[in-house]
């Protein structure tokens, strides 16, 4: 493995590990706003108790969430040193804000959540914690509006003089429609993984016979809250599909693995096995119009195919060269106004002739074989991505089944005479976590060959330095992220089995 596929497999992990905390960290917050609501609206013990109990569960994953997230920063400077200096103007901006803004938000609203139950009024401690649950969302906007210009750069400009993109409207990096979407998908996602932790707890305290009342109540809340989330994921999911569809063809055209542009309105591949030697799908099933309708929003636009936008992509390689060439030129004469004319003109394909720094350092004596051959390079894994969007999409709707049959026994008081549903709750518990992880799969892996889609090669990102440094701190943060993770999990397990009459200082017996 070379020094770029090395970084790319650090932050890899490093961000996989650390987005198994973040949900959970999203859902709960909210949750626990919930809750205490309703113990400040009618004054009962045992919501109090509700609340109390899962922030202990929430602080432990709070902990953990911090812990990995500090190094996930360091390697823009440390991996990926030309991204950093190239695009910094522009990634570094939301970044910021998220430290500044969010992190400090609920670094001081979590101190009020856990330590001053006793020292500010029922309605002072609920601002705080809807302050807590208000930062953590805050947090995760800020990164994915980071995220989201990677995905879909807009309100920025290449500076010839600089060498740098550089910002030219920060609101349309804020109001971006890619990172809007990818914010609320998000979170709605991190909703779901919340209400299932709350769910399949509770169903297991159900099937012991124990803390009864107490899991009845929070499977009540989880179930609500849970159904309205899930829901919310497959709608704001379409909307992440269509701006997709919009700017990222190439993604959406190996979601579905389809390599030939089909006639308007789109097939959607339920199944199909991807064959990469042949650039065909065999034993498609479809459903008629779905995609078209999901990618164009329309039934009359067509969704290009791979073979379609590799040809697109080598016409758009070929015009990159001419500002690749430009450029050099206006190093050596920088007053040419001509040249930067020239350069205005073309400069909006200059990253895709950058793909050509992979087949030959001389780029501008590319061959066609070389132009051809970064072309392909434009295809990301089909396989991996076919799968991994067809799972995330399953579990989906199996949480919307999920919760609504929770809901339904709920409305009826019989959340606890089913104990095939309380197994399959309690059996569910890791499944948010895995579409979660599919999902991140789908977003990043479906953006290669690219870290800032059509401007910067992943390849050229990378900072020179020596591989064995980076194989290195892989492992250093593949061994302490996995000491973290046992950590969270035995704390997680030590307090769920303790349960809340042992985990809170008065015994919830007498609340109930």
């Amino acid at each position: 493995m070379d020094i770029v596929e090395l970084s790319r497999l650090q932050f890899a992990v490093t961000a996989l590990y650390h987005f198994i905390f973040v949900p959970l960290t999203l859902g709960l917050s909210i949750l626990l706003g919930i809750m205490e609501t309703v113990y400040v609206m009618t004054d009962k013990p045992i919501w109090r108790d509700l609340t109390k109990f899962w922030g202990i569960l929430f602080g432990i994953n709070f902990a953990m969430g911090v812990a990995t997230g500090i190094t996930m920063e360091f390697q823009f400077g440390t991996n990926w040193a030309y991204y950093s200096q190239y695009v910094g103007d522009v990634f570094g901006a939301p970044l910021a804000i998220e430290g500044l803004m969010a992190f400090f938000l609920e670094a001081t609203f979590v101190g009020l959540f856990f330590f001053a139950w006793d020292r500010l009024s029922k309605v002072q401690h609920l601002i705080a914690t809807w302050a807590l649950a208000i930062g953590t969302n805050l947090s995760a906007l800020w990164i994915l509006v980071a995220n989201g210009w990677m995905q879909y750069p807009v309100g920025a400009r290449f500076n010839a003089d600089t060498m740098r993109m550089e910002v030219t409207d920060f609101m349309q990096v804020l109001f971006n429609p890619v990172a809007q979407a990818k914010f609320v998908h998000t979170v709605s996602a991190g909703y779901v993984t919340g209400s299932v932790f709350v769910l399949a707890i509770s169903a297991w305290y159900l099937l012991k016979g124990r803390h009864v009342e107490f899991a009845k109540r929070s499977m009540t809340v989880a179930a609500s809250f849970g159904i309205a989330s899930a829901l919310s994921v497959v709608v704001l999911g379409d909307e992440s599909g269509y701006t997709a569809g919009e700017n990222q063809k190439m993604k959406i055209a190996a979601i579905e693995a389809m390599w030939e542009t089909e006639p308007a309105p789109a097939s959607f591949t339920v199944f199909g096995l991807p064959d990469l030697s042949t650039h065909t799908t065999k034993y498609e099933v479809k459903v008629p119009w779905v995609l078209g309708l999901i990618a164009t929003r329309s039934i009359d636009k067509p969704v290009p195919g791979i073979n379609e936008l590799v040809d697109e992509a080598y016409g758009r390689i070929k015009d990159g060269l001419v500002a690749y060439k430009t450029l050099q030129e206006i190093k050596r004469n920088p007053k040419d106004m001509a040249l930067r004319t020239l350069l205005d003109a073309h400069v909006g394909n200059l990253g895709y002739a950058l793909l050509l720094k992979r087949q030959r350092p001389d780029i501008e004596n590319a061959t066609d074989d070389d132009i051809r051959a970064a072309a392909n390079s434009t295809i990301p894994n089909v396989p991996v991505l076919f799968w991994s969007f067809r799972l995330m999409v399953g579990l989906g709707f199996f949480f919307i089944a999920l919760f609504g049959t929770a809901f339904w026994f709920s409305a009826r008081r019989r959340l606890d005479r089913y104990r095939w549903f309380l197994r399959i709750a309690a059996l569910s518990l890791p499944l948010p976590w895995i579409a979660a992880e599919l999902g991140w799969i789908v977003a990043e892996y479906g953006r290669q060959p690219w870290v800032i889609e059509g401007i910067l090669p992943t390849a050229l990102g990378v900072s020179s330095t020596d591989p064995a440094n980076v194989l290195f701190s892989l492992l250093g943060f593949a061994l302490f992220y996995s000491v973290l993770l046992v950590a969270d999990f035995y704390l997680l397990a030590k307090y769920i089995r303790l349960g809340p009459d042992a985990a809170l200082p008065a015994p919830l017996a007498a609340a109930e």
